[in-house]
């Protein structure tokens, strides 16, 4: 028998159904929401996802003596140390700086011990939301907002919004549409939907869409990717009837921060807060299906325990607030469910920072992660793990390769196989995951 018979035999025998992935586009609705977080600079998971409270090895625990302990929530002294934050009846052991996230623990997903396999900024933040690393200076990969947003959101408004997020569009095999708004504040978001009457006025702007839009349509005929065209110009019709008065001011921060004044915040993070009720309000308008922004400040090497914990319960509150707010709201499509039911969260960072003080008295720079998933399709819990001695990860199960740690391409892999994505599409690494997902 020739080869190719016998492969032929094989697809369609016993062995075909076993290899069969398992995954579904019919899985997900297009109703979910996705919120992409990305912690800029590099965290210390000793002080939330995975404390140590005593010297071993190379740790320098955070104590009252290399620590601002002012105002942490979750501080409680053990010794020149602190105490590990549990809870009756939970095997869930987190740090100090948890802060308003403790009382949502029953909904985290955090993944420890992440082989990241760099130190630097540039790498560590692609590795975490491509699952490649740079190449010649470049992502290699599309990062996770955008393949969502060109597998589930494509026919939105705005299907991708990035603020301060490292998004990137890379790869012939995603949808034109998906190409995300990428700006550096949310300021220069809702600028895009502003429309001055000083000059032109409604029919006159018009007339000046359908004239681009029958030029775009002339230029889809000679087009590679004609259809990727006509698409487009959906999106740019839409936008006239659907953009006004009230939705252009609903958006503006000033607005924002009103009708969410649990994020009216000016501390260690900044002004970048405002992204947050951006994205809640987004979601609730069912305008955007990704929203990612980044609030940072993690990557101080002198004496960076200072405030390095502090600015970690600041990104906690922040996540905390929006869990509740989305708790509160009504889905925009779903009638008798809440927003929190559809909204996925992934909170990531490029790596954490040594066990170890360095001579300045601050931690540098480390090869070992976690990430953070609040989402109904995730298990709660604590998963992966490091070894006791320098916070290096270690094997928890087979992969394909052997056994070993976690990496970004396995969560990032876990991620969109949960809302029926082959990841085998857009990642050439990493495997799913299952005991990760509900």
């Amino acid at each position: 028998m020739r080869r190719r018979d016998a492969l032929r035999l094989l697809a369609g025998g016993a062995a075909a159904a076993a290899l069969r992935p398992t995954w579904s586009a019919a899985a997900t609705q297009p109703d979910d929401f996705f919120l992409f977080i990305h912690a800029g600079g590099g965290w210390d998971v000793t002080l939330w996802a995975d404390p140590r409270n005593q010297r071993r090895g190379l740790i320098e625990p955070a104590s009252p003596g290399n620590t601002d302990t002012g105002g942490l929530e979750h501080w409680k002294p053990a010794g020149d140390s602190f105490e590990i934050v549990t809870a009756a009846g939970s095997s869930l052991a987190l740090g100090p700086a948890i802060g308003k996230l403790f009382d949502l623990r029953d909904r985290l997903a955090i993944i420890n011990g992440i082989a990241m396999n760099t130190v630097s900024h540039e790498d560590g933040t692609a590795y975490s939301t491509t699952g490649r690393h740079r190449s010649g200076g470049a992502s290699a990969a599309p990062s996770i907002d955008v393949v969502i947003a060109s597998e589930l959101g494509a026919a939105q408004l705005m299907p991708d919004i990035a603020v301060r997020w490292p998004s990137a569009f890379v790869g012939d095999r995603l949808d034109r549409r998906s190409v995300p708004l990428r700006v550096g504040t949310v300021d220069a978001a809702t600028r895009s939907f502003e429309r001055s009457p000083e000059f032109l006025d409604a029919t006159d702007r018009g007339a000046i869409t359908a004239l681009l839009t029958d030029e775009a349509r002339g230029l889809a005929g000679r087009a590679r990717q004609p259809d990727a065209v006509d698409r487009i110009a959906s999106q740019h019709q839409a936008l006239p009837a659907l953009i006004g008065g009230d939705f252009t001011r609903a958006f503006s921060p000033r607005r924002l921060q009103a009708a969410y004044p649990e994020f009216d915040t000016h501390g260690l993070l900044g002004d970048p807060v405002v992204a947050a009720p951006f994205a809640i309000e987004a979601f609730r308008r069912n305008v955007a299906r990704c929203v990612g922004f980044g609030l940072g400040g993690f990557d101080t090497h002198t004496a960076n325990q200072r405030a390095h914990a502090r600015r970690l319960q600041e990104l906690f509150g922040v996540i905390a607030a929006i869990v509740r707010r989305l708790d509160a709201t009504p889905h925009p499509t779903r009638h008798g469910t809440r927003l929190s039911e559809r909204t996925h969260l992934l909170v990531v960072s490029e790596f954490c920072r040594t066990p170890q003080l360095n001579p300045a008295g601050g931690r540098d720079h480390y090869p070992n992660n976690s990430a953070l998933v609040i989402s109904p399709r995730f298990r709660p819990g604590v998963h992966g793990k490091t070894d006791p001695d320098q916070l290096l990860p270690v094997g928890v199960r087979r992969f394909a390769d052997g056994v070993r740690p976690i990496a970004p391409p396995d969560l990032l892999a876990t991620f969109v196989a949960a809302f029926g994505i082959d990841p085998r599409r857009y990642l050439r690494d990493g495997e799913v995951v299952r005991e990760l997902l509900a």
